[in-house]
């Protein structure tokens, strides 16, 4: 048997098709899946398995596929896709190892796990062979190569190659092999394209090495993660088991799904424990959610950031942040640049964009506030809106502490209204308010020191 560390793995991942029967202008391998592309997941799988390198072979749209992997997956050009052999053939040019394991993995299968690419390596190695293959029994094998093996010889024939006999077995190729990286070097070299799309297939290399150094198939126990995704439909499975993984995986570490059916959360998100995520709530990209928020009914959050006690109720985040014991919703749009600070309310049909509202301020409801820097303690009246822009430029409204806005108050921008300051029911607001006073009318005009306020100087210093 030879031992892991005397046998360094190699992997390659074959991402440089079109994949014609998504009937797409992307790349397969680009189609997300819970906000993460196809190809991410079986690297993904790979990861665990500490390869010397980890090569993935590129072609159809070279450069956005290249812009999706991480760091440690080096791109290979394959110029012209003439067939998987070839893919592979290329790839190894760019490796240096002569000795040791190659795992070939297809990058349209998402749902592949680190454990069984673990078994088929462990297989290759105990059964010291050339070839390993992983197949599966399927019920609908349609669109996948049929497997037959006999005494070490491994045969694989693309359904498209297939007789109606062959069609007829439903052990199928998975795309996933191991091989002994001198046997398929050796075995590439001889390969022909004497087939229906006159490519270079690396089924045949199997063949070829099993008639030299024996071949071997690796039975695939879960059979969930033998989709591989080649139109929209597979796609649409793929997602759904992908998707549940992920809510199995945050409740097992404390978060509670009222209704995971209509719940769908991203790979990349972040929940803490004891919050209660509500039906019809969609959490996707860079989202991080503290402990005990309650999240929706029906919230779709965006790369937002939501602190620990905060409720999000029937609201749209993007890229906003929303502060500890905050309360945002019902039917609140919370845009790019917003920072909520504790314990602050954005309420039913709002809207805020690039805005920071102080902590304990409310903004409550049918209000649109935006570029603005608003204080501690502050209350914005009914159809309170900041003008923002003047047709050319997006301009700042500053609101000092503890500011009272009457309903349908018009802030046109740039102002500033000072601390204290209480502004009039359907004031329009042109010119800066001074800290402590009372403005009323359109335009405005001071008339007298706000009620119920001291003054700035009547405060101790």
């Amino acid at each position: 048997m030879n031992e892991p560390e005397n046998n360094p793995l190699v992997a390659i991942v074959l991402a440089a098709g079109k994949g014609t029967r998504m009937k797409s202008n992307r790349a397969k391998v680009l189609h997300t899946l819970c906000g993460v592309p196809m190809v991410n997941y079986v690297i993904g799988a790979i990861r665990p398995l500490s390869p010397e390198s980890l090569n993935v072979v590129v072609g159809h749209q070279a450069d956005e596929v290249r812009s999706v992997l991480p760091e440690e997956a080096e791109s290979v050009l394959q110029r012209e896709q003439l067939g998987t052999g070839h893919a592979v053939k290329v790839a190894l040019e760019a490796v240096k190892q002569t000795e040791g394991t190659l795992l070939v993995v297809n990058g349209d299968g998402p749902l592949i796990s680190a454990a069984t690419l673990a078994g088929l390596v462990e297989r290759h190695r105990n059964a010291d062979v050339g070839a390993t293959v992983l197949v599966a029994g399927m019920d609908d094998p349609a669109g996948l190569g049929r497997v037959t093996e006999d005494a070490g010889v491994v045969r694989i024939v693309e359904e498209r190659d297939a007789s109606d006999e062959e069609r007829g077995n439903k052990l199928v190729n998975l795309g996933l092999y191991a091989f002994g990286l001198a046997e398929i070097r050796d075995a590439l070299g001889r390969l022909e394209s004497n087939n229906s799309q006159g490519e270079l297939y690396l089924t045949d290399a199997l063949e070829i090495i099993g008639k030299k150094s024996r071949a071997v198939t690796y039975h695939l126990e879960d059979l969930t993660e033998a989709n591989l995704v080649n139109d929209r439909a597979q796609l649409a499975r793929a997602e759904e088991t992908l998707r549940r993984r992920i809510l199995d995986a945050h409740m097992q570490e404390g978060v509670t799904v009222r209704d995971p059916v209509s719940t769908h959360i991203e790979a990349t998100v972040e929940i803490g424990r004891d919050t209660v995520i509500l039906p019809g709530t969609f959490l996707r990209g860079a989202t991080k959610i503290g402990s005990d928020c309650v999240i929706g009914p029906s919230s779709d959050l965006m790369d937002t950031t939501v602190e620990d006690g905060a409720l999000v109720e029937h609201s749209v985040g993007r890229g906003a942040h929303v502060g500890r014991k905050a309360s945002v919703g019902p039917y609140a749009y919370l845009r790019p640049g917003t920072v909520l600070g504790r314990k602050s309310k954005v309420g039913a049909y709002c809207e805020v964009k690039n805005t920071h509202i102080g902590e304990g301020s409310k903004v409550p409801h049918l209000s649109y506030v935006g570029d603005t820097q608003m204080g501690a303690g502050v209350n914005l009246g009914a159809g309170t809106i900041t003008a923002n822009y003047d047709g050319v430029n997006k301009n700042r409204t500053e609101i000092g502490d503890g500011v009272f806005t009457g309903i349908n108050t018009n802030l046109i921008a740039p102002v500033k209204v000072g601390e204290g300051a209480y502004l009039g029911a359907g004031s329009t607001i042109n010119k800066d308010i001074p800290a402590g006073k009372l403005a009323v009318g359109a335009p405005a005009r001071v008339i007298r020191d706000a009620p119920g306020r001291k003054k700035p100087s009547d405060k101790k210093g």
